[in-house]
């Protein structure tokens, strides 16, 4: 979990004899990426050796870098980024939260072709917005092996946030193993790597907690759904080694400060599986911007965020090292860096929250209440579960996923499930019909832990809506899955038999997407901004990637002012490569 006592930096020279990483300049953070600043870029894709574990690998690099030099761009230029393929395979960059014409998304199949080996594709648009995001590949698992950095775009006026220090903090995980292998295992068998399964020990303190009808009665309800209670993550530290700024905890990534100065922490989630719960132990931090877009500050002890989030804090030290710890959901690991006055310090380091087991809320949504097996067997809300059958009340299939609702009112987002009949199939053995609406639970393991926790509710983008005009009509989707087969979806249906979704160019509706699974997924929608709302249909924040929780159904508002073919999925990438993807329209 700890990885090289070295950080386990790229080994060796980048391409063009460039070193793998560039010297610092006076100021900035070691293990930080280059800043590269102005209108034109040139970067190059290839594969450089890492060993980040004592197990030596080879990385998909830029400039032969992991991550990849940051790119420092200003509201109103025309930016052009040259990417020449020197892989044995096709490769992309897409442009995370950038909104841009739909040829430049760099996503293979939908807004162009791809990058061929040994060719340069020029990437040029118009940079129409301001904030912290980041670039990853879009091509086969090329994001999981390296090939990510972030984005930093400074306002054409006066930015809001004031800084003395600013820094990218670009968290993201690393498997020795072919991602493909990854991907088969799980395929036979889904819980491969979780090492959290409920023991002896576990059953043996429910008894002394709870009782021993109590705790039989539990452990029968997740045998009989054949659910793991533990399952907050698909991967793990069995394979995984998690980095902040492409450097193991061991390496301690360092950005340093001078005392009294404030410092801006620019937050980047780009992982390919893992979510992460961020804080700096003895320091509040006052949240700015999420997804790159300016909030009314909040302050706050902890955040979590999913692979494709951002997220700005400020931070004023008042030691000469802090920690900045980042563990994982599922509690077998953390990444880890240190804010301190001079190289080589470091702070105490906080022992990993125990792993906390999945609620019925988390399993049943508004239903939660109901305590092990009984009065569940006329409940709808476990229709479609394995070894659940014949419950009752649920509407099989009576609407398609998308639909105009007819309701004399859309200022409110509907709160009936409305479930497809191709939900009910075998790549989903789980659906939920009274999903939870609130948007104040920090999720699973930050429950009631002491901390102050950043929730979706508590994000308030400063300017209110792009569009005042209220929703024409509202588009459903359920988030859909099946462990044992590890099968994820729309509505049941994979990507590769999925049709696409039509938006009208101009309209105005409301999307609503309803986790009928046990895990959270970040959703991704391109090429246009998500305004996430209240379940009373307020405007809340403006976001380009939603964190949806486990039985969880949120709505948000999408103005369809980009022409073209947009993707749209889940960012826990062996999600989104298992089906969790579907093709959007806008015409």
């Amino acid at each position: 979990m700890q990885g090289l006592a070295a950080g386990g930096v790229i080994a060796g020279l980048g391409l063009g004899g460039i070193p793998a990483r560039a010297s610092q300049a006076p100021g900035t953070a070691f293990g930080s990426a280059p800043v590269l600043r102005g209108t034109e870029f040139d970067l190059v894709i290839a594969e450089t050796p890492v060993n980040f574990t004592g197990k030596p690998g080879m990385a998909t690099t830029i400039n032969g870098m992991l991550p990849g030099p940051t790119l420092r761009w200003r509201e109103g230029d025309t930016v052009t980024i040259r990417v020449t393929n020197r892989l044995p395979e096709p490769t992309s960059i897409h442009w995370h939260g950038i909104i841009l014409p739909f040829q430049m998304d760099g996503v293979p199949g939908i807004s162009f072709s791809g990058i061929a080996p040994g060719e340069t594709f020029a990437y040029r648009f118009k940079v129409q917005q301001s904030g912290s995001y980041w670039y990853h590949s879009h091509s086969g698992f090329q994001e999981m092996t390296g090939l990510y950095g972030g984005i930093v775009i400074d306002p054409a006026g006066e930015d809001r946030v004031r800084a003395d220090r600013d820094y990218t903090v670009l968290l993201s995980d690393w498997t020795d193993e072919d991602p493909m292998r990854v991907l088969t295992k799980l395929k036979i068998q889904g819980d491969y790597y979780n090492y959290t399964q409920p023991t002896v020990v576990d059953f043996f303190r429910d008894v002394s907690r709870e009782g021993w009808t109590s705790a039989m009665d539990k452990r029968r309800m997740w045998n009989q759904m054949r659910m793991n209670p533990t399952d907050l993550a698909d991967l793990s530290s069995a394979t995984l080694t998690y980095l902040m700024n492409g450097v193991t905890p061991a390496g301690n990534w360092t950005g340093l400060f001078s005392r009294g100065q404030t410092v801006r922490l620019r937050f980047v989630n780009g992982a390919g599986n893992t979510f992460y719960d961020v804080r700096i132990p003895g320091v509040k931090m006052k949240v700015v911007q999420v997804d790159g877009q300016d909030i009314e500050p909040v302050s706050v002890d902890e955040f979590r965020f999913g692979p494709g989030e951002t997220c700005d804090v400020v931070v004023t030290p008042t030691d000469d090292a802090h920690t900045i710890f980042a563990q994982t959901m599922d509690r077998t690991g953390y990444a880890l860096g240190t804010l301190a006055v001079r190289q080589g310090l470091q702070a105490t380091v906080p022992s990993v929250d125990k792993a906390e087991w999945l609620t019925m809320a988390d399993m049943m949504g508004d239903m939660g209440g109901m305590s092990g097996m009984s009065g569940m067997s006329g409940m709808s809300g476990m229709s479609g579960m394995s070894g659940m059958s014949g419950m009752s009340g649920m509407d099989h299939g009576q609407h398609g996923a998308m639909h105009d609702s007819a309701a004399s009112s859309l200022k409110v987002p509907s709160k009936k499930a409305r479930h497809a009949r191709t939900e009910y199939g075998p790549s989903t053995d789980m659906h939920v019909d009274m999903a939870r609406t609130n948007l104040d639970d920090p999720g699973i393991g930050l429950r009631n832990n002491g901390r102050r926790v950043l929730v979706l509710q508590d994000m308030h983008t400063i300017g209110g809506p792009m569009d005042s005009r209220g929703p024409q009509r509202e588009v459903e989707l359920h988030l859909t899955g099946n462990m044992e087969r590890y099968a994820w979806s729309f509505d049941g249906v994979e990507f590769g038999k999925s049709t696409p979704v039509h938006f009208r160019y101009g309209e105005r509706l409301r999307v609503i997407l309803h986790n009928d699974t046990m895990m959270t997924h970040p959703m991704h929608m391109h090429g246009m901004w998500s305004e996430l709302e209240a379940p009373d249909g307020t405007f809340l924040a403006r976001r380009h990637t939603i964190p949806v929780q486990p039985a969880q159904r949120i709505s948000f508002l999408v103005t369809a002012d980009a022409l073209g073919r947009w993707a749209w999925h889940c960012h826990l990438m062996l999600h989104m490569d298992a089906g969790m993807f579907r093709e959007v329209i806008v015409a």
